[in-house]
């Protein structure tokens, strides 16, 4: 069964759990004790949730869900940055409780501004016939509306910054693309060895000389390859996201473009670090990897990370978000069809709610 998550609550999960790294435990026992911006649950309130509804994750001992409470604030222990909740070494009581929701509300406020931004034109508040569920098709590309893969970026930039390359391998229209274009907006303020961002989508890259001067011309570079192109990217340090690299399949590129792509990416020092998106493992996709004791050149530079469909909260918390400033509130039965008939595949549930949202405006007029 899907349940409605409030804003709150979307904002714990998409938020705090993600940055925090919490267990699902930890963030069961969380939105249990506080399921709403002004309310702190006790120990024993919070350990009646387990017989609420089957195969919870709350632990029903209210000495355990106190246990468990101890190990999570520590979670949330300042780090060298001084980020975090300074009173996370405290005793144990409503107190630090409601200091902890305190702490959590200004960073909630800032969150749901962001959610809200995504939907502003202007000064203007969106009306009930501002459909919010849009792109349809396409990646998302603009900030703002980028949403739920907090995780998934997390663990890109780890790879990226222990000197690694990656590979987003997940099916059509699952959020690659959006992914990709995200992971280039924020490579300057999480990469620890600056980089300049390039995104590169093959669908508009006719052959192999093409994709030379498509490169060369973004980085600002004379058009060159071999030796030449690593002396010159060597001086500018580049991170290239290659869009649908399954289109090097095709005629017009030979596996010499993947033989470079891994000279000039390999080593701590190399001067291209790379991120590449594609529907299949690249040790399927390309032929060079079938041939008897080989293996694909960038198989075997990148570290995969399959990019899934959401999660039945994340897929709510995405439509409760993009409700957020509008007039509309879509039924708790509603969500749930949403999501199941969507399987949490972020397109098709877009496309479910965009469809959803315009009866509504019908039902209106």
């Amino acid at each position: 069964m899907t349940e409605t998550v409030n804003l709150w609550q979307s904002f714990l999960i998409l938020k705090i759990v993600t940055d925090y790294g919490l267990s699902r435990t930890h963030k069961a026992i969380l939105l249990a004790r506080f399921p709403d911006e002004n309310t702190v649950k006790s120990n024993k309130e919070v350990a009646e949730e387990a017989f609420a509804e089957e195969n919870s994750n709350i632990p029903s001992n209210p000495e355990t869900v106190q246990r468990q409470m101890c190990t999570i604030y520590k979670l949330f222990c300042p780090k060298e940055n001084g980020e975090g909740f300074l009173g996370c070494n405290d005793r144990s009581s409503p107190v630090k409780d409601a200091a902890f929701r305190d702490w959590l509300k200004p960073q909630y406020e800032k969150w749901r501004s962001s959610q809200g931004s995504a939907f502003s034109t202007g000064d203007r508040i969106p009306t009930i016939s501002d459909n919010p569920f849009i792109p349809q098709t396409g990646k998302v590309d603009d900030p703002q509306l980028f949403f739920g893969r907090e995780r998934e970026m997390r663990r890109v930039f780890e790879v990226l910054n222990s000197n690694d390359s990656v590979a987003l391998i997940g099916e059509e229209g699952i959020g690659k693309s959006s992914l990709l274009s995200a992971i280039c907006q924020q490579a300057e303020n999480l990469l620890f060895s600056r980089r300049q961002p390039i995104y590169l989508d093959l669908n508009g890259v006719r052959d192999e000389d093409d994709f030379y001067t498509a490169l060369c011309e973004e980085v600002g570079i004379p058009k060159s390859d071999g030796h030449s192109l690593y002396r010159a990217l060597k001086k500018h340090r580049v991170l290239l996201a290659i869009d649908n690299v399954g289109k090097m399949t095709r005629e017009g590129f030979t596996h010499e473009v993947r033989d470079n792509l891994r000279g000039l990416a390999e080593g701590q020092n190399a001067p291209l670090k790379l991120i590449v998106a594609a529907s299949k493992p690249l040790d399927k996709l390309f032929n060079d990897s079938q041939d008897e004791g080989n293996t694909s050149p960038l198989a075997g530079i990148c570290q995969e990370e399959n990019i899934k469909p959401w999660d039945e909260a994340i897929a709510c918390a995405f439509i409760q978000a993009r409700l957020t400033r509008t007039s509309v509130r879509f039924t708790e039965e509603e969500i749930s069809q949403l999501v199941q008939e969507s399987g949490g595949h972020p397109r098709r549930l877009m496309q479910l709610c965009y469809q959803k949202y315009a009866r509504y405006m019908e039902d209106v007029k």
